[in-house]
């Protein structure tokens, strides 16, 4: 590819964000760049292998970053076409319609956003639509209106998570079947049916997992218009003389340096990476950092209270995929607290050097294999609290930097506690002893739920970012991955993402001046 490329419109990132809103801007016929700094991840019998995705860490990321101490660690992120979605565990819920506004919690206060639910509910469901996302309206029971059904049914159990889902619910609990982005080919009769299996953390070899290369970058590579470049790091991003535009796009591919020019650029590289590319970016109209005139590129970093819960119980597990049910009984508090606690969802099954880990020194005399078979395998997540002390900085070698102290743990620690409750009165049920649980928070690697550095908001002074996600300091400069969020909410962030990229393409087709008939491409992706 010749550098000095021109382009209507450039679009560096193809995960949840950026393949989104390529999908979405496909069909106008204007000429279109994206830059993904990896590469296509292969289709290989490595990609269900559980030593090679998670011992050998085949498909991560090969960085080191720093903590808040300086000291180094691998960070849970992926470059390839479709980013992080290419192994996501698909859960897409929709954020609450409280959570676009001021919360308070045991951690202090969650700020509201620029925008309210409405006005995002109608991309959530082209979003749901687009990711072929699998639930049942009405069985959350603090989900949001919605205008529409989910496009297809929800997952059926398999038994033995079924018998824990009738527990839980004579228990007097509210499980519901957690909202999932898969595409099982019910729109073709005739096609063999998909069983699902390795899933998360797994790339997915039968590309049954809606994610967002399978879904938005490959359909949108069909058209002679778009043009994607792999193994493209984008250096930095150069502005006019006046700083008010960004006029050229800097990157090296395989040890040669390019260039491009596009009238929109759009910045989707997660919230991490987008941070440290816009501080790499400063210059002298901007001696900080692209953008960073309110001084918050990179501050207010989050990426949730996560941790598993795995519950060892006396009856073995069979499933081959139990990811089947979510709980939000305790989203808004509980009868002891009157504050949020957050969400809890199964996940898929942990190796066995995850559990290995997870276990430490339980359950004595018992093999690792015999451990596995009885596991029914829980992630939690509880909101943490956007801080301007929480931030992405650069290291003088341009390394990433992650400074981030929890915060709102209480409410972490509360929902475990419940979710551990109920586990125990759901075997007292039969009989059966209660079960023996290991649990973990994640570490300063797990920044799957990255969000936050590059919040956005009405006034330039304290954000980053306008409400159609448009820097506040350059014209033509967007961000659509999670860096726009002023709080984290307590569910999974991609379909907020996705949703969002749709807000924000149709934003730019009305400035660029082109119609799209998005509804029929979107149906397209889907098979």
């Amino acid at each position: 590819m010749p550098s000095d490329g021109r382009y209507d419109i450039i679009i560096i990132g193809t995960g949840a964000g950026g393949g989104t809103i390529a999908h979405q801007l496909a069909a106008s016929g204007k000429r279109i760049l994206i830059l993904e700094r990896g590469d296509f991840l292969p289709r290989e019998r490595e990609n269900w292998d559980a030593r090679a995705v998670f011992e050998q860490k085949r498909y991560l990321a090969k960085e080191t970053w720093r903590d808040k101490d300086g000291q180094p660690f691998a960070p849970y992120t992926h470059y390839c076409v479709g980013g992080n979605t290419k192994v996501y565990g698909a859960a897409l819920l929709r954020m609450r319609e409280s959570d676009f506004g001021e919360v308070r919690h045991f951690g202090g206060v969650s700020p509201a956003w620029p925008i309210a639910y409405e006005d995002l509910e109608p991309y959530y469901t082209r979003a749901e639509n687009l990711y072929s996302v699998h639930g049942e309206r009405g069985s959350d029971p603090c989900e949001p209106w919605a205008t529409g059904p989910f496009p297809f049914p929800a997952i059926e159990p398999e038994p033995r998570i079924r018998e824990l889902f009738d527990d839980l619910t004579a228990l007097g609990h509210r499980p519901f079947p957690v909202p999932l982005g898969v595409r099982l080919g019910e729109a073709h009769h005739s096609a063999a049916p998909v069983r699902l299996s390795c899933f998360d953390g797994y790339p997915d070899l039968t590309e049954a997992k809606a994610d967002a290369h399978v879904v938005c970058v490959a359909p949108a590579l069909r058209r002679a218009n778009v043009t994607l470049l792999t193994r493209a790091f984008v250096e930095r991003l150069e502005t006019d003389a006046a700083g008010v535009r960004v006029t050229r796009v800097v990157a090296q591919r395989d040890g040669e340096r390019l260039s491009f020019h596009g009238d929109l650029v759009v910045v989707a590289c997660g919230a991490i990476n987008s941070a440290a590319l816009l501080l790499r970016s400063a210059n002298a109209r901007h001696p900080h950092g692209l953008a960073n005139g309110s001084g918050q590129v990179g501050r207010n970093f989050m990426t949730h209270q996560n941790g598993c819960v795995v519950a060892v119980t006396e009856t073995p597990n069979d499933s081959a995929f139990q990811k089947h049910f979510a709980m939000t009984d305790y989203y808004h508090g509980a009868d002891d607290s009157a504050f949020p606690l957050g969400t809890i969802q199964l996940m898929g099954k942990p190796d066995l050097g995850t559990l290995a880990w997870l276990r430490a020194d339980a359950l004595p005399g018992e093999s690792l294999e015999d451990i596995s078979r009885r596991t029914i395998d829980f992630f939690i997540t509880a909101e943490d609290l956007p801080s301007p002390d929480n931030r992405i900085c650069l290291d003088a070698d341009g390394g990433i930097r992650a400074i981030y102290t929890p915060n709102n743990t209480e409410a972490y620690d509360r929902l475990q506690a419940k979710l551990v409750e109920a586990l125990g009165a759901a075997e007292r049920r039969h009989g059966r002893r209660e079960p023996t649980i290991l649990a973990s928070r994640l570490g300063a690697s797990g920044v799957s739920h990255q969000n936050g550095t590059l919040r956005f908001g009405v006034d330039p002074r304290t954000s980053v970012l306008d409400p159609e996600c448009r820097a506040h300091e350059l014209d033509n400069l967007y961000v659509v991955d999670a860096s726009f969020f002023p709080s984290s909410s307590a569910v999974n962030p991609s379909l907020t993402i996705m949703a969002n990229a749709i807000r924000v393409a149709d934003h730019l087709l009305e400035r660029l001046g082109a119609a799209c008939a998005c509804a029929g491409f979107e149906r397209s992706a889907a098979r």
